[in-house]
């Protein structure tokens, strides 16, 4: 399979300035997708060059704001007419079903517009009262530059948007680096990109790994700003790779996020079937692997045996295999890598005394298929309950009063979102008044909304994506000052 070069650099697609290249492996059977070019330190400070340049002398950052909303939104209707070839590589790179990459594209097309309506729909400034007619000041706003965007594997496009939409529409130049194991779908917004007429240098793509190319862009003196979405070790690393810069740092994290199911929200059929389908839906999405999955399920005592038998039941019942298949509701997780770590988080709770009820083992057959698998009597001193496995594992926590839930929801160093089930309404405001969490669901589960913020409280990160603080992280904010009528102050007597 001859190397797709997915270096974009000044509106030019590259080789790495190397020659090195990269398999990306199905992870429904580890056969060979694509080979794409595994940048390195050069290649970072080429497409670097090429976004500065195209900040400082370029058209971009001065382009009308009718003009930037516009560039989103023929991005947003190239994606609509190629939903399903696109779709299709989401889910082929990322081993998520069919339907998870359509509405993946479905999902980028919505921040796309969102952030283009944000942008036209602004005034010209804030007016600021300085208390005298003959001062004239505003706030504004102006783009911080050139921006570092690192995404991860789980939804590479969808994660890729949040990013680049907002940094668009601000009016910054950018460098984007996709996780190693699932670039395809971002070459490809990277190409609509293009076609919807965005200037050479505005966008620039390098593929490879972590270190070097992300650890480069994070400590490049160059990069205003570097927006980076992975796992809590990766972060702190941006972090300090930032510091040395003082460069604007956006983190999300991940979490450990917790669903919360009073007894009262399945006193009827139809109420405990919605909260098991819904508990099955936050812990096995994407077999997982979102930074939002509900992998901890903390429930009333009374309700535990009713519900968690017929989680596991339910649980057992998934259907795994490729994403495109047929009635396939789990596809496999990203590499042999994540299949092995979820793997030893089971090993260990199974050792720490956890209660297996289903799931546990991986199907006969190729491919990274894990089966979804439910702990039962879990605490909160197990490894598996703490960390964020990444993977098809739901623990189960018990709680007898309100204090005692919320206290089991917040013990967590992550603070990204959680899930509230009650049919009582005052419980369901106390207690998601009091979670330490960026988002909270209440009788639902995994629901975003891009007119709204999204982050994390604690160890899940600093700033926020989405809504005007998502497109504030991009911009630089400027007082100015006018005197009207000049005049002497004679401050000092000459």
């Amino acid at each position: 399979m001859s190397e797709q070069k997915t270096i974009y650099t000044a509106g030019t697609w590259r080789s790495a300035a190397s020659g090195a290249a990269r398999e990306i492996l199905d992870p429904a059977d580890a056969s060979v997708l694509a080979v794409v070019a595994e940048g390195g330190t050069a290649d970072v400070d080429a497409a670097v060059c090429a976004a500065r340049a195209a900040f400082d002398g370029g058209p971009w950052p001065g382009t009308p704001v009718a003009g930037r909303a516009g560039l989103l939104r023929r991005t947003a209707d190239l994606l609509e007419r190629d939903r399903e070839r696109i779709g299709l590589l989401e889910s082929r790179d990322a081993g998520k079903t069919l339907e998870e990459g359509r509405v993946d594209v479905d999902c980028v097309v919505d921040a796309f517009r969102y952030f283009a309506d944000l942008v036209i729909g602004e005034g010209a400034g804030r007016v600021v009262d300085a208390g005298s007619a003959d001062v004239h000041s505003v706030v504004v706003h102006e783009p911080v530059g050139v921006c570092a965007l690192i995404t991860p594997w789980n939804y590479p496009l969808l994660q890729a948007s949040w990013k680049i939409a907002p940094a668009l529409a601000a009016g910054n130049t950018f460098v984007l680096k996709p996780s190693e194991i699932t670039p395809l779908s971002t070459v490809a917004l990277i190409e609509l990109l293009a076609e919807a007429g965005l200037p050479a240098g505005v966008a620039n793509l390098v593929t490879g790994a972590g270190d070097p190319v992300g650890a480069r862009l994070a400590a490049h003196p160059d990069v205003d700003l570097v927006s980076f979405t992975g796992g809590l070790t990766s972060g702190t690393k941006v972090m300090r790779a930032a510091a040395d810069t003082v460069k604007k740092v956006a983190l999300e994290l991940g979490g450990k996020n917790p669903n919360v199911v009073f007894a009262d929200a399945c006193a009827t059929e139809e109420g405990f079937d919605t909260a098991v389908d819904q508990a099955l839906n936050a812990a096995f999405m994407h077999s997982g692997q979102v930074c939002s999955a509900g992998s901890r399920l903390i429930i009333e005592e009374s309700l535990r045996e009713r519900f968690v038998t017929e989680l596991a039941r339910r649980a057992e019942k998934i259907r795994l295999g490729r994403g495109t298949d047929p009635g396939v509701e789990c596809g496999p997780l990203v590499s042999a890598a994540q299949r092995e770590r979820t793997e030893s988080y089971v090993a260990s709770a199974l050792a720490e005394g956890a209660v297996l009820r289903a799931g546990g083992e991986r199907p006969d057959g190729p491919g990274y298929f894990y089966r979804p698998t439910v702990l039962d009597r879990c605490h909160r001193s197990m490894r598996v309950v703490r960390e964020e496995v990444f993977g098809p594992v739901l623990t189960v926590e018990t709680f007898r009063t309100e204090n005692e839930a919320v206290a089991l929801a917040n013990d967590t160093e992550y603070g990204l979102a959680g899930g509230v089930w009650t049919a009582d309404q005052g419980r369901a405001r106390r207690v998601a008044g009091r979670l330490r969490h960026g988002t909270v669901w209440i009788n639902d589960f995994h629901p975003y909304l891009p007119q709204a913020e999204w982050g994390g409280f604690g160890k899940s990160g600093i700033g926020r994506e989405l809504g005007p603080s998502g497109l504030a992280e991009y911009r630089e904010t400027k007082h100015v000052y006018q005197n009207l009528a000049p005049r002497p102050v004679r401050w000092f007597a000459g």
